[in-house]
């Protein structure tokens, strides 16, 4: 959803939508994707900060998009979603990378996400 909005140059509320009428899932996983788009994005300028305050030789609006999007909502989550540990909200990003990104997606992400995820204990 954050890929599409942000190629699609779409609103967040017209995303989530257009996701939810092509796509089905239990209630409970909707509100939390719900939950970590919707708080990405409202928290999308300081999230980018952060980012490119770890980010030692890549500018965030150099990023791949997949890769870009990724580390928003995982870092999101690492401020914001205290009910899900932080390991689990790193591997979680590193399998999304994996299968969604380039062949070095994860490894990038991965050390990104190390240094926020110790900036934030």
């Amino acid at each position: 959803m954050l890929y599409a909005r942000e190629v699609g140059k779409h609103s967040v509320e017209d995303v989530i939508d257009a996701y939810w009428d092509r796509f089905e899932s239990p209630d409970d996983s909707r509100e939390f994707a719900d939950r970590l788009v919707r708080g990405t994005v409202l928290h999308i300028e300081v999230i980018d900060r952060a980012i490119g305050s770890v980010s030692i030789h890549w500018k965030i609006s150099r990023m791949a998009y997949v890769d870009r999007n990724i580390l928003r909502m995982a870092a999101f989550e690492l401020f914001h979603v205290d009910e899900v540990p932080k390991r689990v909200t790193l591997n979680e990003a590193i399998e999304i990378a994996k299968r969604f990104g380039s062949e070095d997606s994860w490894a990038f992400i991965n050390g990104i996400l190390d240094k926020l995820a110790g900036e934030v204990e």
